[in-house]
């Protein structure tokens, strides 16, 4: 049998499990959630929820990898005992793998397309209006959405293909690298503009006024929610780079690491977008559309605004793709344990199978535009994030931690032999009540809460 291959450094393995974790919803989503959420009140209690809930789920995907040395399916069922069937659960998991990719993939490629036409000047000297119509003719359009789709899936393929070390390891650590190294300075410009001291007021000072107007149930829900999601818990994500690594380090303090990391590009993302909305006197609340209709717009007034706004879409992009080849890799990592197959061989027929998968999401925006299959206004992009976020991502970790806790699954005693194997943070065994029972029930109330108040 081939021998596994290996993750060249500690380095490599803490931007690739942070570059997987990292998302672009992190930039229009988690700083505007807090300054809606109360600021920094919001972000004490968003990161001792990550330390509660996050952390802990991450360790046990990083610890099913590390002992089995396996993708997410072969790993069960070589960790799992005798006439148990918890290695089904795999499945799922690579499922969600796949849909994901073919959802990530467009909203890559439209980050791609804005680089492209930010680059070259073409939002220079255009309205409001014109930005939009930009954004309309891109959506409206599947030939483009297509055409930008496949140029991120052929690279993320082309990384994949060089191997583990050579391809991943080594173009991660450039991305990312490169991705820090761009949010600092968009960081500094953006604070630097004129008002943009209001906008770091909204932002990240404790705002107790805003925790009234919501209610601090919606505070804790939505801090929980995202200190769960943002780490990509439940389809394997993580546990494909566990197995790469030695076990020279406990994992507790590789998760709060990578936990860390991912935080750290959350809170300097909203550094850029909020004091630059404020200085233009534009709503930070828009999402997406932040991203496409409204900052666009504030980078043409800038001086040198092409540099800016090129640089910020380069940092998107490479965002975007950091994740695009961190779920790749599973996919690949699976094949290979699962077929035998060779790495290009594997890159190949997944990349084909995700190409071809990924066109219904974006004739959504066009040509299926009237096909709502979840409530009125959705489309398909939002049929399959559904799956993703509120089916597969919440399952797929409940059954993480009942593996790792339960006398039927791995049980509680090996995971902690595992995850404090090395030298760093240790995992107390005084906390199993914790592991086998608080946790699982709160990612059943975060499944259960998200998929009700879905449809409401």
């Amino acid at each position: 049998m081939k021998e596994r291959e290996k993750l060249g450094s500690r380095l490599g393995f803490i931007l690739l499990s942070a570059g997987c974790a990292i998302g672009i919803g992190n930039v229009w989503r988690f700083p505007y959630m807090v300054g809606q959420y109360g600021g920094g009140i919001f972000v004490v209690i968003y990161l001792l929820f990550l330390l509660i809930l996050g952390v802990p789920v991450m360790t046990m995907e990083y610890s099913i990898g590390r002992a089995s040395r396996m993708s997410i399916y072969p790993a069960y069922k070589k960790l799992e005992k005798d006439g148990t069937k918890w290695h089904l659960s795999g499945f799922m998991a690579m499922f969600g793998n796949y849909l994901l990719l073919m959802f990530y993939s467009v909203v890559s490629g439209w980050i791609l397309r804005y680089f492209v036409l930010m680059l070259t000047g073409s939002f220079e000297g255009k309205t409001t209006a014109g930005i939009e119509e930009a954004f309309n003719t891109m959506m409206g359009s599947h030939e483009i959405l297509i055409a930008y789709m496949v140029i991120t899936m052929l690279i993320t393929m082309v990384i994949c293909s060089m191997g583990l070390q050579n391809g991943v390891e080594k173009i991660t650590k450039i991305m990312m690298i490169a991705l820090i190294c761009i949010m600092i300075v968009l960081g500094i410009r953006s604070l630097t503009l004129q008002g943009a001291s209001e906008g770091v007021a909204f932002y990240l000072m404790p705002n107790v006024d805003n925790i009234r107007k919501v209610g601090i149930g919606n505070v804790m829900y939505a801090a929980l929610n995202q200190s769960f999601f943002t780490l990509s818990l439940g389809m394997g994500s993580m546990e494909i780079f566990g197995s790469y690594i030695k076990k020279e380090r406990s994992l507790a303090g590789e998760a709060i690491l990578v936990a860390g990391l991912d935080t750290f590009v959350a809170i300097v993302a909203g550094l850029i977008t909020i004091p630059a909305c404020f200085a233009y006197g534009v709503s930070p609340d828009s999402g997406p559309s932040l991203i496409f209709l409204t900052l666009p717009n504030v980078f043409t007034a800038l001086p040198l605004g092409r540099v800016w706004g090129s640089l910020f879409f380069l940092f998107m992009y490479f965002a975007a793709l950091s994740t695009m080849v961190g779920v790749f890799e599973n996919v690949v990592s699976f094949s290979i344990d699962i077929f035998g197959s060779e790495r290009k061989k594997a890159a190949l027929i997944a990349g084909i199978i995700i190409t071809l998968g990924s066109i219904p999401c974006t004739l959504g925006f066009n040509v299926l535009k009237g096909f709502e299959p979840l409530k009125p206004g959705t489309n398909i992009m939002d049929l399959e994030d559904f799956i993703v976020s509120n089916v597969i991502l919440p399952i797929g970790s409940l059954i993480c931690c009942l593996f790792c806790t339960t006398k039927y699954g791995w049980g509680f005693d090996n995971y902690l032999e595992e995850v404090n194997s090395g030298l760093g943070i240790k995992v107390s065994r005084k906390l199993s009540w914790y592991f086998k029972y608080v946790l699982p029930a709160l990612i059943t109330f975060l499944m259960i809460y998200g998929i009700v108040t879905y449809f409401k």
